[in-house]
């Protein structure tokens, strides 16, 4: 996301739907809750302004929000949810997976809309994708399933690499996702034949000494694990991959925008506007137990040719006609 596009963004339109009206015939707007596990709202997480923008809605004219942020601090999440439960809003829209759970924990009678969910069923969010069952909805990004497909680019495009190191965030998502997303990484390097690293970093100031790790252990490209934290640090990320010389793959084209190599996944701000067209229904009467969680429409290969001149990088020409963009 451009920097235009930080800017006003907030969001939300004239609602007549059975909650909205009632709040309305009591004098006050229908109120939203937002709770991002960041500082602050996550590139992708601010698709849902626009989506709110896009569906009419104008905050503090037709609607309040209330922002929550717990600086990538689980321990903060249960109190952050506790505060919106007792605020009795309409709904509570969620970044991710971690913070969800802690919502989940507080209320089972508010509306929770959660954006970019990893495996929101072995998670135990929802009891299955196309009926949510409870209080939960959202979008997923299909975390671990495209692991596999992002390693095989990596060994197709990189000549000779043999060794790769693995960054993510322990934190991002709830355990049991969090274990698969780890084994799936191993299976995928083993399928490749490639030497494994996984370096954990559990906050953004862990960053510098993550990739001073890859650098002593001779790794010859990084792939980013899915991570809202991580995310969020795409500029620096991507900086810290150029002064490293290390070809990376990256989940979300934000990177490759910036200056990354190369990206395969589903987008994020598309996901969020997604997220708020369920926001926009649930005010409007619906039920989230009847609403089926998203997932992506389409998956995008990002290739970034500048960025692979600079490392001394040739992408093959197959690689080039599978990209959905390719950045010159």
């Amino acid at each position: 996301m451009r920097r235009r596009d930080f800017i006003n963004l907030i969001g939300v339109v004239a609602v007549v739907g059975p909650r909205a009206a009632r709040a309305q015939h009591k004098g006050k707007l229908p109120l939203v809750g937002v709770l991002s596990p960041g500082a602050t709202d996550t590139p992708g997480a601010l698709g849902f302004y626009h989506g709110m923008r896009e569906l009419g809605y104008v905050e503090g004219s037709n609607i309040t929000i209330e922002r929550r942020y717990g600086d990538w601090k689980p321990d903060q999440f249960e109190k952050l949810a506790a505060d919106l439960v007792r605020l009795k809003v309409d709904v509570i829209l969620v970044v991710s997976t971690s913070p969800a759970r802690a919502v989940k924990q507080a209320t089972s009678m508010i509306p929770i809309v959660v954006g970019g969910m990893a495996d929101p069923v072995g998670d135990e969010l929802i009891a299955s994708l196309s009926r949510p069952a409870g209080n939960i909805t959202g979008t997923t990004f299909l975390g671990p399933e495209l692991l596999a497909k992002r390693f095989e680019l990596v060994k197709g495009i990189i000549s000779g690499i043999s060794r790769v190191a693995a960054l993510w965030h322990p934190a991002a998502y709830g355990k049991r996702t969090m274990d698969g997303l780890v084994k799936e990484t191993e299976t995928a390097a083993q399928a490749q034949k490639l030497q494994l690293q996984l370096v954990p970093a559990l906050g953004p100031s862990d960053l510098d000494g993550a990739f001073d790790a890859m650098t002593r252990e001779r790794a010859d490209a990084v792939i980013l694990l899915p991570s809202p934290m991580l995310f969020v640090e795409h500029k620096r990320i991507v900086e810290l991959a150029a002064q490293n010389r290390l070809p990376a793959m990256y989940a979300a084209r934000e990177f490759v925008d910036d200056g990354g190599l190369m990206s395969y996944g589903a987008s994020q701000p598309e996901l969020f506007r997604r997220a708020a067209m369920l926001v926009d229904k649930i005010l409007k009467g619906a039920n989230p137990a009847d609403l089926p969680v998203e997932q992506p429409s389409r998956l995008e290969f990002v290739v970034n040719l500048r960025t692979a001149k600079e490392l001394g990088l040739t992408i093959p020409p197959e690689f080039l006609l599978l990209a959905n963009e390719v950045i010159e």
